[in-house]
């Protein structure tokens, strides 16, 4: 397999494997959200490190799960111009759209978030609530993460539209017959 083909299947897979971890956040938050509920009005008992357990977990979902999102074609597109095109001219607008709309976005997302989390890094910042979760800078770190794997799905979704132009159409982002990582290295 050439390096193209393996750097495509090698960040898709990390991005497969992230995305389908942080969803079981999903069925936990469900778990906890009731709990929370049933202790809170049933019970009259409430702690707030479990409110903001559930609510982090949200928050790492979007976050992390957005990579798997966009390799599962997920986003918002316009699919007026998109759905009905050639797979040519969807390769030119996904390395388009990757180039002149995600990558400036993750940019300043990076720029803006990088001292947010270095000076959460730098005081260890902790839940400003008493009995609250203690390790926010973790949380404010999967800000870092998400600019990271997005960028890498988004390097491969161009890396697969490249090889779409160049006469290759099994690895078209959205060709049905293609596991959503392509092949095997």
């Amino acid at each position: 397999m050439s390096g193209l083909k393996w750097s495509i299947v090698a960040i898709e897979r990390i991005n497969e494997t992230v995305g389908r971890s942080v969803s079981w956040l999903t069925v936990l938050m469900v778990f906890l959200t009731c709990l929370v509920a049933v202790l809170r009005y049933g019970f009259s008992i409430g702690f707030v490190w479990m409110q903001e357990l559930y609510i982090w977990m949200h928050a790492m979902v979007f976050l992390l799960a957005s990579a798997y999102t966009l390799l599962h074609d997920g986003h918002v597109r316009i699919d007026l111009i998109y759905g009905p095109a050639s797979l040519k001219f969807k390769a030119w607008l996904n390395i388009a759209g990757t180039l002149f709309f995600l990558f400036p976005m993750l940019g300043l997302i990076f720029w803006v978030a990088l001292p947010y989390v270095h000076l959460s890094w730098t005081r260890l910042e902790t839940s400003q609530e008493a009995g609250g979760l203690q390790g926010l800078f973790l949380l404010k770190s999967c800000m870092i993460l998400f600019v990271v794997l997005l960028a890498l799905q988004g390097l491969a979704l161009i890396l697969r539209s490249i090889l779409v132009l160049k006469g290759h159409a099994e690895w078209s982002p959205d060709n049905p017959g293609v596991e959503p990582y392509g092949e095997a290295p």
